[in-house]
Formats: structure tokens, sequence, C-alpha cells
């Protein structure tokens, strides 16, 4: 619970003074759960009750907004201690810049300070359209640990672009999506990348059979094409007369079946031609047009 509340409140909290050098903490979200989840989170570790605000989004803010704050009565400095937000070096306060080690020591707690940092931060592109999850961070020190602590778990990594002035801390590998999402417990995303993915590739096999079955259908027709050419040469030239009687046969069934496949051809035979032999007396027909010159 701690490290999933460090990771919220690094990535998304505020500090203004409140007099007399202590801390109000404020955090806010567009988002309705999220705020309800951290008030409850908040709650139930630090047993403090935070103060919510809803206000009506301006500008390009549609929609509501959703604040938390935590005053100084509510120990606001010893959560910004205890979540490695505020620390001390040469007696002196300061607000650290990237993620507090001692925090993150055990897996579980890493898994649960990217759930943080995610719910402040993150979001997931509908993977029907394509595979990206992102975290949007302020600072470049923090973008890295976060980047960092991706890396630390086995056969995952992740990429740092800078968007508008802003950290982007990126993943664009569909099965790094799945494992992300997985580490954070978010099972039914983990579902719909595995859907999507298997959609995908049901629909790329789709095209390749069909794109294969389009080609070798174009070849077959230039085939018939080029062979119905050559055999009403022999026809014009008298020279069909010439060919023996099974090539004279097929010659005839080739021409009076133009859209026949060769497989139709050797059937239509008495008796039947396999495939092979059907191509061998066509072949033998088209080298004796073209031996007409």
């Amino acid at each position: 619970m701690l490290a999933e509340i460090a990771g919220f409140l690094r990535v998304n909290g505020s500090l203004g003074l409140a007099g007399g050098g202590r801390f109000r903490i404020l955090v806010s979200t567009d988002n309705a759960a999220v705020a309800r989840h951290y008030k409850k989170l908040l709650s139930m570790y630090f047993r403090i009750d935070p103060e919510l605000k809803i206000e009506s989004g301006s500008g390009l803010h549609r929609g509501y907004r959703y604040s938390l704050a935590i005053s100084p009565e509510m120990h606001s400095e010893s959560i910004l201690r205890e979540t490695g937000i505020l620390l001390v070096k040469e007696g002196e306060n300061y607000i650290s810049d990237g993620i507090y080690p001692d925090i993150i020591r055990k897996k579980c707690d890493r898994k649960s300070y990217l759930k943080g940092v995610f719910m402040a931060a993150g979001s997931v592109a509908d993977p029907a359209k394509e595979y990206h999850l992102e975290f949007v961070i302020e600072h470049e020190a923090l973008a890295n640990d976060v980047k960092k602590l991706i890396g630390s778990f086995e056969d995952l990594g992740a990429s740092i672009a800078v968007r508008k002035g802003k950290y982007v801390v990126y993943v664009k590998r569909s099965e790094y999506i799945r494992d992300i999402l997985a580490l954070m417990g978010a099972g039914a995303e983990v579902m719909a990348i595995e859907n999507a993915k298997i959609n995908k590739e049901m629909i790329g096999a789709t095209n390749r059979i069909t794109n294969c079955d389009t080609a070798n259908t174009d070849r077959a027709i230039d085939a018939a094409s080029a062979q119905i050419a050559a055999i009403r040469k022999l026809v014009d030239t008298g020279e069909i007369a010439n060919l023996t009687d099974k090539l004279r046969e097929i010659a005839m069934l080739r021409l009076e079946n133009p859209e026949a496949s060769i497989s139709e051809l050797g059937e239509m035979m008495d008796p039947p031609l396999k495939k092979s032999g059907v191509n061998g007396r066509l072949m033998r027909v088209m080298k004796h047009a073209e031996e007409l010159g």
C-alpha cells in the first residue's frame, strides 16, 4: 500500500507551504474512480481523511477535476518522509527528484509503485488500433527511474522520448505491455491485449492466404491466355492437324474451356489425366506453336 501511494504522490503530488514551514500536499485527477481509490488507500494506511474537492473543468479540460488535499494536521510532513519524497541531507530538507530506493526493494513493492505511477500519469492505447503504453513524467530524473523500474522486471524494457517539454516513458511491444499490465493487476486489460493480438494475427493470416490465392489465380489466367493464343495460332495456320491425337485432344479441350483449371481439364479427358500430364502436353503444344515463328 505504501509503495503504491508513494508512486502516485511522487508523480502526481504538488506541495504548498501552509505556514510555519509546514507542507500541504495536493493531488488531482480527471478520474473519479482514481480519486476514490487513493482517498481510501490514504485513509487506510495513514489513518487520515483527505479532503476531496470536485471542480468543473474549463477551457480544454472538460468534465470534472477531483483533488485530494492533505493538510499539516493530517501529518503531511510524515507522509512525505515515509513515501521517500521529503529527504534530509546535511541537516536540510529537500525534495527528491527520483524514486526512493528503500521503498521498492521488494518485487511486490516495485509492482505497486509502478501501479501508482501508472494511475497518476499512465495511459494505454486501444490494442485494436496500436500497441502503446506510456507514462508522462515532468522531470527527467524521475522518468529515468521509471524506465529503470520497468527494466528491473525480467524480460521487460522501456524507452524515453521528450514531448512538449515532458518526458514520456513508453512501451510499444505487445508482450511488454501485456506483462506490465499483468504486474499492475489489470487482468481485463491483459485479456484485451491478447484478444487484439489474436485477431490481428488471424486477419494477417487471412490476408496472406487471400493474396496467395489471388496471385495463383492471376498466374493461372495468364497461363491459360498464353495457351489459348498458341492453340489459335496452330488452328489458323492449319498446323493443328499435324499434332498427335493426344496433343490435339488437350489443345481442343483448352480452346473450348478457356476458364477451366488444369485439374478440370484433366478430369474431362478419357481416361482422366493428372495435372502433371496435362501441363506436359500443353507445354508441347505451345512449343510447337513457338517453332512456327
